[in-house]
């Protein structure tokens, strides 16, 4: 069996920046209250008409990555693609990236689980490559969710905390087994799903038939709800675990960390995480505080982040985690 590693990296935001105080002038808000219960000071948010769609990002995403890896496109044998913002509600983005990249007729798959998303594509393509299928995947992760947010004080606990932008990765298969990513841990707990989610438009409860003929100006089904507080709890108990997890199953210790990269949800959490670790600032990489939480792009954007700034080295044990909606969890072990 193989193991597959990360040889290739890239990231796209936006360029136009959201300031905490460009958000006060649309809502009831401002930067002291936004960074006091979350950490952010300021967000990527795509302006309409540009082209930068969520398949759109996470090409350009994509294009790094491919030429960071030295190899031509098509020498990719399958596209997985994560996102909870897609540019229609079908198809999804996957066959969007292929069409852009003129590659030939792969595999496209689509990943729907939010802000684990990224983490849960790794994991299925780290298995593609490990059972021989597949020897080289690109992984993206991307959102667009500036267009559909609450820009008003009604919906400011949900709205500041979101940015746009888009990561991607080559996973590639490693001969060597002691290399490359070790394993891989996914949870979840369905029992939760109202309270990180958006309702609408979709088959089950409101679809857009519905909310076009009610015209409700009060209708907020078609926006993010969260339960903040109850999420935070959750978090960081689930992050704590699926990182345990994932060193135990290795017969690693938390000491054995050189960098661990958090899902960017909260800066609260990720800091809440590393005290419990006992890591310090230098083995945690952040970026939320100019990003905000960009959901499945979060993780291949830290990543690729900290790779250039020569964070990661070779070695170097490297450990995602993150949690989201669904409630949905998962660990990725790499020994880079």
């Amino acid at each position: 069996m193989y193991n597959s590693k990360i040889i290739g990296l890239g990231s796209y935001v936006p360029d136009n920046i959201v300031t905490n105080d460009d958000l006060s002038k649309m809502m009831d808000t401002n930067d002291e209250w936004i960074q006091e219960r979350t950490g952010i000071k300021e967000r990527h948010w795509a302006v309409p008409g540009t082209g930068d769609t969520t398949s759109a990002m996470g090409v350009k995403a994509a294009k790094v990555a491919i030429e960071r890896a030295g190899m031509d496109k098509n020498d990719i044998d399958f596209i997985i693609f994560a996102t909870l913002s897609p540019d229609f509600y079908f198809p999804g983005p996957g066959v969007l990236v292929q069409k852009e990249l003129d590659i030939k007729t792969i595999g496209a798959l689509d990943v729907r689980n939010q802000c684990s998303g990224f983490v849960y594509a790794i994991s299925v393509a780290d298995q593609f490559i490990k059972t021989g299928m597949y020897k080289n995947i690109l992984v993206i992760g991307a959102e667009l969710h500036s267009h559909g947010l609450d820009k008003t004080t009604r919906g400011r606990g949900v709205t500041v905390i979101f940015g746009d932008g888009a990561g991607a990765v080559i996973l590639s298969r490693e001969e060597n087994p002691d290399k490359g990513l070790l394993s891989t841990h996914l949870h979840a707990q369905g029992e939760h799903f109202k309270e990180l989610s958006l309702v609408a438009p979709g088959m089950g409860q409101r679809w857009i038939n519905d909310i076009l003929k009610d015209n409700d100006p009060d209708d907020e089904s078609y926006f993010p709800y969260m339960n903040g507080p109850f999420v935070f709890k959750n978090a960081i108990v689930r992050f704590t675990e699926v990182i345990m997890e994932g060193l135990q199953k290795n017969g690693l210790v938390k000491e054995d960390i050189n960098l661990l990269i958090p899902h960017q949800a909260n800066l609260r959490i990720s800091q809440f995480v590393q005290k419990k670790f006992g890591l310090s600032d230098d083995r945690v990489f952040n970026n939320i505080m100019t990003y905000g939480n960009t959901t499945a792009a979060s993780i291949p954007i830290a990543l690729t982040q900290a790779w250039e700034q020569g964070k990661i080295k070779e070695n170097d044990l490297v450990v995602l985690a993150a949690f989201g909606s669904g409630f949905t969890w998962g660990s990725v072990i790499i020994r880079w």
